[in-house]
């Protein structure tokens, strides 16, 4: 790299980071997301340069998903006091049961452990480390999951909280790739999150094998998507600025519920707007429009029948519709309702065992589990196969965990529960919620773990008998 071009490297983040400074008072404390990441190192760098070591705190949350968890947080914690910056971490621990689901309440985890480090800290300011490609594929997810103006909104560079302080992500107008020089130019020095090279996720599958892509084509789509995000949240202000004047008039009470009536004469798209509008300003994560148009449906339907409140089945992130004496509300789902129509505590119905009686199927889809088991033929020597008679021996199940289920470890020669070889493996608790598959009433193999090759019995194996691979392939994931 020239002189010049490690001068230009090394002013254009600080140039963007004092526009964002300039924003905010002389004396004002702000908080760095500080995972030790490229993009928060670069962050964390600049927000020194532009701002003071003296007004930042650098702020760590250490989720304990990765096995190098612990290392991370140690980097972390050097870097910043080598640059005299104050440094403070939570541990983040997720309720495994969470009626909202393992990944929404780890986000929310994370947030409230990054709010209250906030306000021990006096912080009155979060800055956030996401850059331009990262809104790049934030936007082209939401198309590609059908999201509303809202989702196609993305990220916006900075967001009011009712229960923290902004957050702001200055960094947005950059590329990742004029991160990247400035951390080549300054020397620093990050840490890499090994699933980010996992391509089973969409983010991951959309940055390594379509943004490349659609670079050499299209060499200013970033700039493209952020003015579709812009205009996508330009019109959902308006969208917004309507639901609080319908809001104003169907609310009944303080607010949180709604008069029936009332909701029920507005037309489809406005009626539809108001309840996005209305659980959002109850702190409500948002819903799909498939939910939303059968929140609506049911309203409609309980108005044409006498006692129909009770007839309701809506339920979201834990909190189930009701709608009593013509009003509408939400209230707290409680584990035991779930338990009694046959469902899960983090509100999922349970999932009915799936039964395959193979004779060379190579794909087995199982919707329920959104993904596939795959048979594919292999040699006797791959771990993961399995002789085709023992395929056949007996139906193949696929069933949820009930708890106890255990396998051979053959390193240790011993018997050990699915749980214990999970942790050993280091499996995140939610990649657990696998379908596991039995060959009659005997597991046969675990996704993210294994054959279970005592399953193969005393039977012998026929000389020259043919072996299948087994897999277990998730659906792209695009949420």
């Amino acid at each position: 790299m020239t002189d010049h071009s490690r001068s230009d490297a090394g002013h254009i983040v600080v140039d963007v980071l004092g526009v964002v400074l300039s924003t905010l008072p002389d004396d004002a404390r702000i908080a760095i997301a500080y995972s030790g990441g490229l993009d928060s190192s670069v962050l964390l760098d600049g927000a020194v340069r532009v701002a003071g070591a003296g007004r930042l705190v650098a702020l760590h949350v250490h989720h304990g998903l990765s096995p190098n968890a612990d290392a991370w947080l140690a980097h972390c914690e050097t870097t910043a006091r080598a640059y005299g910056v104050t440094f403070d971490a939570r541990r983040v621990e997720v309720a495994r049961d969470d009626a909202a689901g393992v990944e929404a309440a780890a986000r929310d985890a994370r947030y409230r452990a990054l709010d209250a480090m906030c306000a021990a800290h006096g912080a009155q300011a979060l800055w956030l480390a996401q850059h331009a490609d990262d809104q790049a594929e934030t936007v082209l997810l939401q198309l590609l999951r059908g999201a509303g103006l809202a989702g196609i909104a993305a990220m916006a560079p900075s967001r009011a909280v009712a229960a923290g302080v902004p957050r702001m992500r200055p960094l947005l107008p950059l590329l990742r790739a004029q991160l990247e020089r400035h951390a080549r130019a300054h020397g620093l020095h990050w840490i890499d999150d090994e699933s980010n090279a996992d391509t089973r996720y969409a983010r991951n599958a959309l940055r390594h094998d379509v943004m490349p892509a659609l670079s050499a084509h299209f060499p200013g789509y970033r700039d493209a998507l952020a003015r579709t995000a812009a205009h996508a949240a330009s019109s959902q202000r308006l969208l917004d600025d309507l639901a609080q004047l319908d809001l104003r008039e169907v609310a009944s009470g303080d607010g949180d519920a709604l008069s029936h009536t009332a909701l029920l004469a507005l037309d489809d798209p406005r009626a539809l707007n108001l309840l996005r509008y209305w659980m959002r300003t109850l702190g409500l994560p948002a819903a799909s429009a498939a939910r939303l148009a059968d929140m609506l449906r049911q309203l409609r339907e309980v108005a044409r029948r006498e006692g129909g409140g009770y007839a309701l089945r809506v339920e979201h992130a834990g909190h189930r519709l009701r709608c009593y004496r013509g009003c509408v509300s939400w209230e707290a789902a409680r584990a035991s309702d779930s338990a009694m129509r046959g469902e899960r505590s983090d509100g999922r119905a349970l999932r009915t065992p799936q039964t395959l009686h193979w004779h060379g199927e190579e794909v087995w889809r199982l919707p329920s589990w959104r993904g596939t088991y795959v048979f594919a033929p292999a040699a006797a020597g791959d771990p993961d196969a399995v002789p085709e008679q023992v395929l056949a021996r007996a139906p193949l199940v696929a069933r949820e965990r009930s708890g106890g289920e255990r396998l051979r470890d053959e390193a240790a020669n011993l018997s050990r529960t699915l749980k214990n070889v999970f942790q050993a493996r280091g499996v995140p608790a939610w990649e657990r919620d696998v379908p596991l598959l039995f060959v009659g009433e005997t597991l046969l193999f675990v996704p993210r773990i294994g054959v279970n090759r005592s399953a193969f019995g005393t039977e012998p194996i026929v000389q020259g008998a043919a072996w299948r691979r087994i897999e277990w392939r998730d659906d792209l994931l695009l949420a």
